[in-house]
């Protein structure tokens, strides 16, 4: 019997527009981006959610919000920060998800919409009704969806997936 596994999806936090960079990918967060992100990290505190592998792109907001978020993160957790979750589709973004060793019971991607909200509304075939109605109409930033994967993650399917929960800063300050 496989376990049953935890997947956690969380969109980067607000990003600023307002600093000249070079690219997209250089975008830091906003100071409303950087509240929203602790106030994540307090919630998976709270809620005893400690990824054991975080794959994260390599965007500069995402990494952001991750070093915002670590101090929830387990002292074990092992980070991978990857260009090619950069601007991925949902499909790539199981793809790599289908690729994670079996030994890894609790993964999160820190990444971007469309793809991590394409890829959360591909999954999640069932759930809290509130969530999934909500995760329907929006994804914003620094949102957080867990899913529990019921397969091993190579067998992991559109609608295979539960959805457990779904935070927005909104609901957390």
């Amino acid at each position: 019997m496989t376990e049953v596994r935890q997947l956690c999806l969380l969109r980067h936090a607000k990003s600023t527009w307002s600093e000249p960079v070079a690219s997209d990918h250089e975008r830091s967060l906003a100071p409303r981006g950087r509240r929203a992100a602790r106030l994540v990290a307090d919630h998976m505190r709270d809620a005893q959610i400690a990824p054991a592998l975080v794959l994260c792109s390599s965007a500069r907001r995402t990494q952001e919000t991750l070093e915002l978020i670590s101090p929830a993160l387990g002292p074990q957790a092992v980070v991978l920060v990857e260009r090619g979750l950069y601007g991925a589709s949902a499909g790539e973004l199981l793809a790599r998800v289908r690729d994670v060793s079996d030994s890894v019971s609790s993964l999160m991607i820190v990444g971007h919409n469309p793809g991590l909200e394409d890829l959360a509304a591909t999954l999640a075939g069932a759930g809290v009704a509130d969530g999934l109605d909500r995760m329907a109409i929006k994804f914003p930033t620094a949102a957080l969806a867990v899913l529990t994967v019921p397969t091993a993650w190579g067998d992991l399917a559109p609608g295979g997936a539960t959805l457990a929960s779904y935070v927005v800063p909104r609901d957390l300050g």
